[in-house]
């Protein structure tokens, strides 16, 4: 069994104090590649430096929509750049979050389409993050459909009709620990529709972790073997069978 975790933050702080043992633990639970993702300009360089210190590791650089308004053309142009390292697989997390607007839509809009338009000339994956903002990330999405390589939806938190939607216009899904929460019977819903060569899995750690480690403060790709398992119980498939699959799909979505 070979898990690839799609969306990890190992750049954070909770992971970086003791990152070897979350390695070494990750690798013991069956979960041995890791895509680190960016989300502002220190942990794009951090991400680019950590995976080009591992094998096994993968870099992407983005803003996170919370921080939309502090992005400068200068941001841009060093985040232009920074995709042409042979380590960074894909342009994120970028997107809209109307949850917490740390940023206002207009600014939210204006470098999610930016980056867009890096990631179209760089032939680059893209995660998105989207957040109380479906119509319109899918909006947005639409415009740069034909140009676009691969994209996926990271933490769906969806209906099982927007997975769908999602899955028609050619796009992915990745899941979290969520679908193993008592009271989320709606993500495994919406789980249960995506075909697994569309389907990705992550922590999004050190947030989230998956039950039954809820308790477990700090989230890391170790705990995936969960959301995995829960994820393969949907699909009604052997864990096995499921790892190979999804892993598959993960390496073809990166190009790993």
């Amino acid at each position: 069994m070979s898990l690839i975790d799609s969306h990890a933050h190992l750049t954070f702080p909770e992971l970086q104090e003791d990152l070897d043992s979350v390695l070494s633990r990750s690798r013991d639970a069956g979960v041995d590649g890791w895509i680190t993702v960016g989300t502002d300009t220190d942990n794009n360089l951090k991400a680019i430096a950590l995976a080009n210190r591992h094998d096994d590791i993968w870099a992407t650089v983005g803003f996170h929509p919370h921080y939309a308004k502090d992005v400068s053309a200068k941001d841009l142009d060093v985040m232009a750049d920074q995709v042409k390292d042979s380590k960074v697989v894909a342009v994120g997390e970028i997107g809209l979050d109307y949850h917490y607007n740390h940023s206002s839509v207009q600014d939210q809009h204006r470098i999610f389409k930016a980056q867009l338009d890096i990631a179209t000339k760089a032939n680059k994956a893209v995660i998105v993050h989207s957040r109380e903002a479906f119509d319109d990330t899918i909006e947005i999405l639409d415009k740069y459909k034909d140009k676009l390589n691969h994209v996926v939806i990271h933490c769906f938190s969806g209906t099982p009709e927007q997975a769908k939607l999602v899955i028609d216009k050619g796009y992915y899904i990745s899941f979290t620990g969520v679908v193993t929460f008592k009271n989320a019977q709606l993500a495994r819903d919406a789980a249960a529709v995506v075909p697994l060569e569309r389907l990705m899995v992550e922590t999004d750690c050190p947030y989230m972790s998956p039950a039954p480690m809820r308790k477990q403060k700090i989230n890391e790709p170790a705990l995936m073997i969960h959301t995995a398992k829960k994820l393969a119980e949907i699909h009604d498939i052997d864990l096995d069978r499921f790892s190979d699959i999804v892993g598959n799909t993960t390496r073809e979505f990166f190009s790993i």
